[in-house]
């Protein structure tokens, strides 16, 4: 008898993976530790991704995927403050809130994992673009690239701290900073 067929394979794949790097890195998850813990064979594994990168990529895509279609709903609702200040505040409080994955590709993409650096900095160029594109359709005030990357940088510098668990630093009080500073500059 052939075992139960499993929906949404990728899905569980992704899912299972993202679980498992809560508490390891990826370079002590083998692709049969993963097959393993989501319950089905290594060829069913193989089928669908032929190496961990690749379900990195994966799971990278589906986080940039909902942060995109997130931001995109969030600035189209007209009910919603999506002001420039409110926009950068949003951008960083939701660049924050995945901390394990973050962790993971940065990690990766400085211990030398050349494909993952490479994808990595192509997410960057495309959410700097639309982060830009955002804050051009609010104000003309800053340039806009040079505002999209500088919160991007902001978000990381912000992500390294709170995962160093620096005492010195309150997160929130830098925020709620940068957030009135541009409130009396736009």
């Amino acid at each position: 008898m052939a075992a139960p067929r499993k929906d949404n394979v990728k899905e569980l794949i992704l899912d299972t993976t993202e679980n498992l790097l809560e508490n390891k890195l990826l370079s002590e998850i083998s692709l049969a530790s993963i097959a393993k813990a989501a319950g089905i064979s290594k060829g069913t594994l193989y089928y669908h991704y032929k190496s961990k990168n690749e379900i990195l990529f994966g799971i990278t895509d589906r986080y940039l995927d909902k942060q995109w279609n997130d931001l995109a709903a969030w600035t189209e609702n007209p009910e919603k403050d999506t002001s420039l200040p409110r926009l950068v505040k949003y951008v960083i409080e939701r660049d924050l809130a995945a901390p394990a994955i973050r962790a993971q590709l940065l990690s990766d993409a400085m211990t030398g994992n050349e494909e993952i650096r490479s994808m990595l900095s192509d997410r960057y160029q495309m959410f700097a673009k639309i982060i830009s594109e955002k804050i051009s359709e609010r104000t003309k005030t800053v340039p806009a690239d040079y505002l999209s990357w500088l919160i991007l940088l902001a978000a990381d510098g912000l992500f390294l701290q709170k995962t160093l668990q620096n005492k010195n630093l309150d997160t929130e009080l830098i925020i709620k900073q940068t957030i009135e500073y541009l409130k009396q500059i736009s």
